[in-house]
């Protein structure tokens, strides 16, 4: 009897045993800097308790307000162009035809490229004397080469837009292709015999079985657009085109000992997080009312 009973025991905590060091972890290195960067937001300087101090300060500094809007307009317009063209390029290369093979291959590069990388890549070809100008001048397209880097407010926030689409619609192109595999050949036989065209077949029977595909997709690419940093720097340098992080990769590296540079980098770790949150909430709770509508 004692012997049954220790054994249930044991199978019964087993699990918790297993997943112990991995809570262990993120209780140490995850959750214990949350709590330490939460307190930090909501002290002083000095370490009084202050609820909407360092938010004010926060509202006052330089390019806040001009990094929320590049923040949003970015996340708005990325996504919107990455999807437009990965749907299309995964509905391309879904056909299989000759070069198919080759041409997922050549598409899927820009991922295996570091963002390091890639923004050394983009910035040396952005010089006046650099790789697109030299080729743009030399196919005829322009006579004068471009000051790319002199670009300022919308022109350069969506040089880096373009710059992120490169890297990162063949990512979403692959979370698509893979939704596509799922769609029996039977659907489209079936409803082209019914008279449907290519188009009613797009519309009333790819896009809702990629409808979960394209919901997660979604909500990866807005948490990652909402934090873009490292291309912008990289590219324009800190100020050119403020973003949210942005901001704080610059109060931290940039100037981290000048007063209040710290509270502020916590304050808008803080409400960039919440930014991300309220973000998603809202996108997954539109999906999911979508698909409650078309189902009823």
């Amino acid at each position: 009897m004692v012997s049954l009973t220790s054994s249930f025991n044991s199978r019964k905590f087993a699990p918790y045993l297993l997943m112990a060091p991995a809570f262990i972890y993120y209780m140490v290195f995850w959750l214990a800097p949350v709590i330490a960067g939460m307190i930090e937001v909501f002290t002083t300087e000095e370490g009084n308790f202050t609820l909407t101090g360092n938010f004010i300060l926060l509202w006052k500094s330089d390019l806040f307000l001009q990094s929320v809007i590049n923040t949003g307009l970015f996340a708005l317009i990325s996504v919107i162009l990455q999807y437009f063209l990965a749907l299309i390029l995964a509905v391309f290369l879904s056909i299989k035809f000759k070069f198919s093979n080759i041409l997922m291959f050549i598409a899927m590069i820009p991922m295996a490229i570091t963002p390091t990388a890639v923004g050394i890549l983009w910035k040396t070809g952005l010089f006046k004397d650099g790789w697109i100008n030299s080729v743009i001048t030399w196919l005829g397209i322009v006579k004068d080469p471009i000051l790319f880097m002199n670009s300022e407010g919308f022109s350069a926030l969506f040089l880096i837009i373009l710059i992120d689409t490169w890297t990162v619609t063949p990512g979403v192109m692959i979370i698509l292709s893979a939704g596509l595999q799922g769609i029996q050949k039977e659907l489209r036989e079936a409803a082209y015999t019914f008279g449907a065209n290519k188009w009613r077949i797009f519309k009333d029977i790819t896009l809702p079985i990629l409808r979960p595909s394209i919901i997660t997709s979604i909500i990866l690419r807005l948490i990652a657009a909402v934090q873009v940093w490292a291309i912008a720097v990289m590219v324009l340098g800190h100020g050119k085109v403020p973003f949210l992080v942005e901001r704080i990769a610059f109060y931290e590296d940039v100037i981290p000992g000048a007063p209040g540079s710290g509270k502020l980098a916590f304050t808008l770790s803080f409400t960039t997080t919440v930014a991300v949150f309220i973000t998603t909430m809202i996108y997954y709770r539109i999906s999911r009312r979508g698909s409650y509508l078309e189902a009823a």
